[in-house]
């Protein structure tokens, strides 16, 4: 047994059980040699630390290297360890984020070494190997938000900007552990140790040394490395309002026509979609894909055409001027766009019972995530809607709690779910599905105990206990920064084609001879794709065909006021 083994204990390789660890193929190595280098590695050499940019793809070709998280920290524990032929990073590699982890040398021997961005350039040429890669990453990336890696959020519960942080970093995918002050024993620890007071939480703790106190969700983003948005952004032929489905096609298309196309969301790539768990009925993935994978393969796609995404950004007005368009963010900077797709989708609708906003991230969620369903293991949940968002959150959390309660208001679970839910959710052994139920109450002190439903046919009463409440009730559209601007329908969701002709003002297009085309607002060169658009159908594979369909209006736009970058595409 070596030095190492003697003070690590045994260092064996882990099993590659979830497709995490996979090897590389002979050939897949030597086509990476023409893109790298080959390097010796030392005993106890780090390799990449925690906390710092990635810099190489290493794959290893003799040797053992250990993944450790919190090295030298209070919460050191293996991550994993990879021997021959198995390659080291995660998401963060791909995406330019900060490592969750630090890579050390066990046994010496030899990596093959491929800068980083030739590397990504690599995975978005070689489909072989790009989903080898990325299907790596994602679960070594879920596996390490199920470990609670990464940093730490110190707050209470009953805190808005805590709830903030834990959904900002929820949504971008981003591993992290919530220490609860309201109830946690390492809480009090922590705030004497970074000399923390408490009206200065919540706070980021990164490294066990860094500590950013009440943090913006902009400062979080620069932490790790998130493309957060620089002060000015400048001009772009075309500004992208979402990082939906819509909005990610929308990016994809345009930048690949050779437009510059600039892409801002609020608060995460993927929109609703990302926090879905398993979309089935997407065309070209029989088996189905996470929402969280397709998001990623849509922003790698995005980013190997020259687009580019700033999150969080959240644009706050839009002003004509000279044929083009100001956009104001809500930091105050602006930016100038030839033609703009408004792609930022909808909010989940929020459950009016009394009482339940306090418990709001707490045990009640209107998302079902790896972080969600984390918190809830061997309790039994209820999810609220009859929708397909419902459906799936319902299917993905049956696989965690001991049993699945799906509260539907109305008398049929088809009106409103696709025909393939209805028949795995009414198959699965852990899920009931309680027709005509409504959530009148809730219990519980410090989270979610119990429920009192009522059946709206009988009038009937029952308590159901449940350690947490999923929400999936419908939608309202973000358009509240758009009022004014241009044409809403009564439930804001923003005009288009010929609804928007028909709300438009005939001067303002008088001069351009055509009224608005079938995506295009009452703004000449606004266009709106996917769920924010009136009449718009709900799902993720139309959203993402509005997305390319507005890239193609974009171009007609142009041509026709002469100011044309390039030819559509095919």
């Amino acid at each position: 047994m070596s030095a190492a083994e003697q003070k690590h204990g045994a260092v064996r390789e882990t099993p590659d059980r979830y497709g995490a660890f996979p090897r590389l193929t002979p050939e897949q190595f030597e086509d990476l040699t023409a893109h790298g280098e080959r390097r010796r590695t030392a005993e106890g050499e780090v390799l990449y630390r925690e906390g710092e940019p990635f810099r190489e793809f290493l794959a290893i070709l003799s040797g053992t290297v250990e993944i450790l998280h919190d090295l030298g920290g209070p919460d050191e524990r293996t991550v994993a360890v990879h021997g021959p032929g198995r390659f080291l990073g995660e998401l963060g590699l791909l995406e330019g984020q900060a490592a969750f982890n630090t890579a050390v040398v066990r046994e010496a021997g030899e990596v093959l070494a491929v800068p980083v961005e030739r590397q990504r350039a690599l995975v978005g040429r070689d489909p072989v190997l790009g989903d080898l890669i990325l299907r790596a990453y994602l679960g070594r990336r879920y596996l390490l938000i199920g470990l609670g890696a990464g940093f730490r959020i110190l707050g209470s519960c009953y805190s808005p900007d805590t709830l903030r942080l834990r959904v900002f970093a929820a949504r971008n995918r981003l591993p992290y552990r919530w220490v609860d002050l309201e109830k946690d024993k390492e809480a009090e620890a922590l705030l004497r140790r970074f000399s923390i007071r408490p009206e200065e939480t919540p706070v980021v703790i990164w490294k066990g040394e860094r500590v950013l106190r009440n943090p913006s969700n902009a400062e979080l983003a620069r932490l790790i490395g998130l493309p957060a948005p620089s002060p000015e952004a400048g001009r772009c032929d075309v500004m992208v309002v979402g990082a939906g489905p819509a909005g990610l096609a929308a990016a994809v298309y345009g930048a690949s026509d050779g437009l510059t196309t600039v892409t801002v969301d609020a608060v995460a790539t993927g929109g609703q979609a990302g926090t879905s768990s398993r979309i089935e009925n997407y065309l070209g993935f029989p088996s189905g894909i996470s929402g969280g994978e397709l998001i990623e393969r849509a922003v790698l796609q995005a980013h190997k055409f020259g687009a580019r995404l700033m999150v969080p950004a959240q644009v706050s007005g839009l002003t004509p001027q000279d044929d083009e368009y100001i956009v104001t963010f809500t930091d105050g900077s602006q930016a100038r766009a030839g033609a703009v797709v408004l792609a930022s989708g909808v909010w989940y609708r929020r459950l009016e019972v009394p009482g339940l906003d306090r418990l709001e991230g707490i045990s009640v969620y209107y998302a079902a995530t790896v972080h969600e369903a984390s918190l809830c293991q061997a309790d039994p949940v209820a999810v609220v809607g009859g929708g397909n968002s419902a459906g799936q959150a319902a299917l993905f959390l049956a696989n965690h709690a001991s049993r699945v309660h799906l509260l539907v208001r109305g008398s049929d679970l088809n009106a409103d779910m696709s025909r393939y839910l209805v028949d795995q959710v009414e198959r699965h052994p852990k899920i009931e599905v309680l027709l005509h139920t409504e959530v009148q109450g809730v219990s519980g002190e410090e989270k979610l105990e119990s429920l009192t439903v009522e059946d709206n046919a009988s009038s009937e009463r029952r308590e159901l206990r449940a350690a947490a409440l999923f929400v999936f009730i419908g939608a309202r559209p973000r358009t509240e920064w758009l009022r004014g601007a241009l044409a809403l329908d009564e439930k804001g969701f923003v005009l288009t084609g010929a609804d928007a002709q028909a709300a438009a003002d005939a001067t303002r297009w008088a001069s351009l001879g055509r009224g608005p085309l079938l995506l295009e607002t009452t703004l000449p060169g606004v266009f709106a794709a996917g769920d924010v658009r009136s009449g718009s159908v709900k799902r993720v594979a139309s959203a993402t065909g509005e997305g390319a369909m507005a890239i193609r209006l974009v171009h007609e736009h142009r041509g026709r006021t002469g100011n044309l970058v390039r030819s559509a595409g095919p």
